[in-house]
């Protein structure tokens, strides 16, 4: 081989190495967000990858949807439970009660 050849590739390999590191962390960053946001993966033919369902997930999915929903009525429950609550509390004839009680627990003592 000719020294002028070997020289120029032996000052070219770090800049041919670099460029194939960022290539290779260009990948692996694109692979990164395409699962973060929730696109298909695709194979190197173009087709896309998609993860395996077994029953095992399906049944999960379909008990955390029951949950899901039980926690939602549940939910709305307590939230009417404390509407009437606030309603009672923030009504005129409840503060009078509690003047009423506050005077005759003055007048006792």
């Amino acid at each position: 081989m000719n020294p002028d050849t070997a020289s120029f590739i032996m000052e070219m390999a770090p800049l041919i190495a670099v460029i194939a590191v960022a290539g290779v962390l260009g990948w692996v960053a694109t692979t990164w967000m395409r699962i973060k946001n929730g696109y298909p993966l695709e194979s190197s033919w173009g087709n896309e990858l998609h993860p395996r369902t077994d029953r095992e997930a399906v049944e999960r999915v379909k008990l955390i949807g029951q949950e899901n929903a039980q926690l939602r009525a549940e939910l709305s429950s307590v939230k009417e439970r404390l509407a009437t609550i606030e309603r009672i509390v923030t009504d005129r004839g409840y503060a009078l009660d509690q003047q009423i009680e506050s005077l005759r627990d003055t007048s006792v003592n």
